[in-house]
């Protein structure tokens, strides 16, 4: 096994773009704990407070959900969280314009040198999710030559198959292999059809503050088999996270690269 990779990335910035508490966990906690741990300042904008999500009790999640992303926040080490107060569910059909103020904004606010958001796929193709995929690529690609680099994440294709499979020999899940996945019913939604990473991230020693922090996520995690499983082998399923750089954006190699393994290179060492 490798050791593990620990530069000083002091005076570093990077700022994770996503639309719901919970977002900042699954997709990229791994890399977030990394960067902030090794130096980097790491912020985040949330464009929703995730008030329609999946619970079983909808009228609290517009005050717990941003409870839980603070939470969530200081285990990864995020120093700066913007919560908006757009309506979740609605991205596609906010004016553009608008959500590209409020990206644009948050980009002038803290100059990070790397932007993460979601790949074209939206993690498991959530409307919300692919139009700030979109918005994120238009306000970068109009930064010119002041643009930071730009970062796209996906969940790996068949990590949440491998949860569900998991929890359902673990007799300690009970009920729980079945309930789905951030009310998604099927597993193998998340990954599906995401372009092919360029970047893979083995969150390593960080793999617990990424498993801790998507737990913070209670009213959304609760009783499902993210919840369930030891948290040791739930870290080495979602330990691993994967990568595409973005056709606009600065060139070159970005500081949260050193972090990770090009995919040809994790092909030659498996």
């Amino acid at each position: 096994m490798h050791a593990e990779f620990t530069p000083d990335l002091s005076g570093h910035s990077l700022l994770a773009v996503f639309a719901h508490p919970d977002d900042e966990s699954l997709a990229c906690g791994g890399l977030l704990a990394r960067c902030s741990e090794q130096g980097a300042r790491v912020a985040l904008l949330c464009f929703t407070r995730g008030e329609h999500g999946p619970g079983p009790d909808r009228e609290r999640l517009i005050d717990a959900r941003p409870r839980e992303l603070q939470e969530a926040a200081r285990v990864l080490g995020i120093q700066d969280v913007v919560l908006l107060e757009h309506e979740d569910g609605m991205l596609p059909w906010i004016d553009p314009a608008t959500l590209e103020r409020d990206i644009r904004d948050a980009i002038q606010r803290f100059e990070p040198d790397v932007v993460v958001t979601f790949d074209e796929d939206g993690l498991y193709w959530h409307p919300d999710h692919v139009t700030l995929h979109d918005r994120v690529t238009s306000v970068v690609a109009g930064l010119g030559a002041a643009a930071p680099a730009l970062r796209y994440v996906s969940v790996p294709e068949g990590v949440m198959r491998d949860v569900v499979e998991a929890a359902a020999h673990d007799a300690g899940c009970h009920g729980s292999r079945s309930a789905p996945i951030l009310g998604i019913e099927d597993a193998d939604a998340f990954g599906s059809g995401a372009p092919a990473p360029d970047l893979i991230v083995e969150a390593g020693s960080c793999a617990a503050r990424k498993v801790t922090a998507l737990r913070s996520h209670r009213s959304q995690v609760a009783g499902t088999a993210l919840d369930c499983l030891d948290e040791s082998l739930a870290a080495r399923l979602l330990g691993t996270e994967h990568y595409r750089r973005a056709k606009v954006g600065a060139t070159g190699t970005a500081f949260s690269d050193c972090l990770a393994t090009p995919v040809a290179a994790s092909r030659r060492q498996t």
